[in-house]
């Protein structure tokens, strides 16, 4: 039984999913007016390991991630300009260029990450009419009023919002104030042009303008995954506002429970700070890896804490990450693989036992360690690890079958010859050689080993 804990319940449940063997599932992906920093990847990983654990546990899992690239105006809320926009004012390209400049350099980063690529990606732009169609549901049924400048959600037709967003019904909203509406909790659906220049528009019932931030995701969600999910995975920004709006407008839409399980993953925080683009302390992943870092180490790094839990991105605890992942790839790459040996079923269900905790990645890493320090055989080892990596995704698999080229063997062996007839200099020289070609040399007691080098 996978144990889950709902943030909206604030309990640890039992995961029972609407059908026996599919989940479906949808995460809240990008904006692409900037390149995504670690703490985004943070939460995308996340999602990636939620999806790996309900397949090693044997679901198929229907799992959708959105690209925001229309209506996130830059205060997160109903007021400013539109994030793309901006972005495409301020490079001089159309908003499409910059949303798919952006958006492949997302596909980069969930590349170079491992994160598998998901069942469906769905971008806001394409579902303009589906967004439009959930607009008019709504004010057909009540829920929505209209304002000079849009089309608005009225929260207090749905009472249940402020227990989903946890605020009291006088509190300010942190959606951008207009004085306006019957409550700083409403949000837009539609906005108006109302005469400005904007690169991104639509015809709509009430005229030319474009989608709210909010409806995006409940449009793409239902059209693809039905009116009731599995599984919705976020930041635990969007807790408070973004997904107590999806909601409040797809339930009222369907009349049907919108999400069963909600699933947020904490803040990376750098220098003891929320990392985010407005406070400009962001680090991506390419800032990272340029220095040689093997992106499999970032992925450790990320699976070595709960997600639930605020981690802090530090030079310290990277490098300890770099060290694990290259002992784990030395040891993998020092046996060859024997499929006939099979697996160690007791480790696998010790595994299996921490990832049912909460997706308790931290647990199932500490089994991984456990059994490579067991006295169980090798070859057995290297299946069982295999296994594992089917959840831990941390290209394990790539390292099998590894085989040293004849060009680094023979110049290993004459840098051998060089090294024993005192000949230091050349030695040296070859050793630098091999290094390019991506090897290393480790001179022993018996003489010397060859070893891949992955960074």
């Amino acid at each position: 039984m996978i144990r889950v804990h709902n943030s909206y319940s604030k309990k640890l449940e039992d995961f029972i999913p609407q059908r026996n063997d599919e989940i479906r599932m949808y995460t809240c992906g990008p904006t692409v007016y900037r390149k995504a920093h670690i703490g985004n990847m943070r939460v995308y990983t996340f999602s990636d390991v939620v999806s790996r654990t309900l397949k090693f546990f044997g679901y198929r899992v229907l799992n959708v991630m959105n690209i925001t690239d229309i209506g996130h105006l830059a205060g997160d809320g109903d007021e400013g300009e539109d994030k793309v926009e901006m972005a495409a004012k301020e490079l001089g390209k159309s908003a499409s260029e910059v949303a798919k400049f952006y958006t492949d350099l997302f596909m980069e980063d969930l590349k170079k990450l491992n994160i598998s690529h998901p069942y469906k990606i769905t971008k806001a732009t394409e579902y303009i009419s589906e967004q439009i169609f959930l607009i008019k549901v709504l004010e057909d049924k009540g829920y929505t009023y209209t304002l000079d400048d849009g089309i608005y959600f009225n929260v207090a037709r749905f009472p249940k919002y402020f227990e989903y967003a946890n605020k009291a019904e006088n509190e300010r909203s942190r959606i951008g104030e207009n004085t306006d509406k019957l409550s700083p909790h409403d949000f837009a659906l539609w906005k108006f042009s109302k005469g400005k220049s904007r690169l991104q528009e639509y015809e709509s019932p009430w005229g030319v303008g474009f989608p709210g931030w909010h409806i995006e995701c409940s449009a793409m969600a239902l059209k693809v995954l039905g009116d009731t999910l599995d599984i919705h995975i976020g930041g635990e920004d969007l807790k408070m506002t973004h997904h107590p709006n999806e909601i409040a407008q797809s339930e009222c839409v369907t009349d049907q429970k919108f999400v069963k399980y909600w699933l947020h993953c904490a803040f990376l925080n750098f220098k003891s700070e929320k990392m985010s683009k407005s406070k400009g302390n962001v680090v991506d992943l390419d800032d990272i890896l340029k220095n040689g870092v093997n992106p499999m180490a970032v992925r450790y790094y990320f699976l070595s804490s709960n997600y639930r839990g605020s981690m802090n991105f530090t030079d310290e605890g990277l490098e300890a990450s770099k060290n694990a992942v290259s002992k784990l790839y030395d040891f993998v790459s020092s046996i060859k693989i024997n499929e006939s040996k099979g697996i160690d079923n007791s480790f696998i269900e010790k595994f299996a036992e921490k990832l049912s905790e909460d997706f308790n990645t931290a647990g199932a890493l500490s089994v991984m360690w456990d059994l490579i320090n067991s006295m169980v055989d090798r070859e057995v080892k290297l299946n069982t690890l295999l296994k594992m990596d089917e959840v831990l995704g941390l290209r394990m698999v790539e390292l099998v079958g590894f085989v040293i080229p004849k060009e680094v063997d023979d110049l290993a062996k004459i840098r051998w010859t060089y090294k024993k007839e005192g000949i230091f200099d050349k030695a040296d020289y070859l050793r630098r050689e091999i290094e390019k070609l991506g090897y290393e040399v480790l001179d022993t007691k018996e003489g010397y080993q060859i070893k891949k080098i992955f960074k």
